[in-house]
């Protein structure tokens, strides 16, 4: 008999909503859902679904206007910005469409300096070993401007993945890139995730990307429509 995976995620009738009265706006409509340890879901809806904010708010970066919330052991529900960002820390990495690089520092620092201000030992030697992972050994000392968009958005999967989080989220990690850009970064992050052996959660519109996920979950006005494996 096999045994079901522990929940890294338990989320409870989630709601979001923004505004007040009459200019009050409902973005998440009661969200049930249950990700168990090592899964890879996709979250996949048109735009203006409510897929970016639930992973928003999975990841501790927006709190949740209604429900309850445990990620990694932590009660997301319960705890105030300072909080979260607490118990993002070391539990979850993050890799956005945007690659929010720091344009004064290097590749190496981008990926260091967030290892040190979580007081985590060896900083400089686990992102360099990082960023040699994901192919750019040879480009530490660079800085954002020198790096193409492609080269960027590895430097952002080595951040995310350098303090070996539970489990790791991207929303549309491909969206600024090139076709074939796109599919050696998509290739490198479901490698590298599988590797680290994190939760891994992709938000995306992108259908063949979310096929390689072994779980989609469809979002529609704010509720969810289907939850299928691949």
């Amino acid at each position: 008999m096999t045994s079901t995976p522990s929940p890294v995620i338990a989320a409870s009738a989630l709601t979001l909503s923004l505004g007040s009265g009459e200019a009050r706006v409902e973005i998440l409509r009661g969200i049930d859902l249950v990700v168990g340890a090592g899964e890879t879901l996709a979250l996949l809806g048109p735009s203006g679904s409510g897929k970016s904010s639930l992973l928003a708010i999975l990841s501790g970066l927006e709190r949740a206007s209604g429900g309850s919330l445990s990620v990694a052991g932590a009660d997301f529900t319960v705890l105030d910005e300072d909080g979260l960002a607490a118990a993002r820390r070391g539990r979850i990495g993050i890799v956005l469409q945007a690659f929010h690089l720091l344009p004064t520092m290097t590749a190496l620092e981008n990926v260091a300096t967030p290892l040190e201000l979580a007081g985590m030992p060896g900083a400089m030697a686990r992102a360099e070993a990082e960023l040699s992972a994901v192919g750019l050994g040879h480009r530490l000392n660079h800085y954002p401007a020198q790096l193409s968009g492609g080269e960027q958005q590895r430097v952002a999967i080595a951040r995310a993945l350098a303090p070996k989080p539970t489990i790791l989220f991207a929303d549309e990690p491909t969206g600024n890139l090139d076709h074939a850009t796109g599919e050696a970064v998509a290739d490198l992050l479901f490698a590298r995730a599988a590797e680290a052996g994190a939760t891994f959660i992709l938000v995306s519109h992108d259908e063949a990307l979310a096929a390689r996920c072994g779980r989609i979950v469809r979002l529609a006005d704010g509720r969810i429509a289907s939850d299928s494996a691949a």
